[in-house]
């Protein structure tokens, strides 16, 4: 078990290779979907100390807190036009101003 890992995430992570053997899928590849599942959960909490990520960031930290690639990755799933020649402070008003 990672470091990092809570007893919870290594019951997540037993559960989902459990279920992918099931599935038929092989060890290795079983074992890759759970540990990524169980990373893409905390990452989603927040709870990794990575800066960039593929997700939109902690949601308890203010937009101002947050990467410009975690805001970027927020205006993308509210479809905001225009995202990718932004600035920081722009997807931030941009957000806001969708929300």
């Amino acid at each position: 078990m990672p470091e990092a890992w809570t007893g919870k995430d290594e019951r997540q992570y037993k559960h989902v290779k459990r279920s992918e053997r099931a599935r038929g899928r092989s060890v290795s590849k079983a074992e890759e979907i759970a540990a990524r599942t169980v990373n893409k959960h905390r990452r989603l909490e927040g709870r990794t100390p990575n800066k960039r990520t593929q997700g939109t960031g902690n949601p308890r930290l203010v937009l101002e807190e947050r990467t410009r690639d975690e805001l970027y990755n927020t205006a993308k799933s509210l479809r905001i036009v225009g995202r990718g020649v932004m600035t920081k402070q722009e997807l931030v008003d941009a957000i806001r101003d969708r929300s």
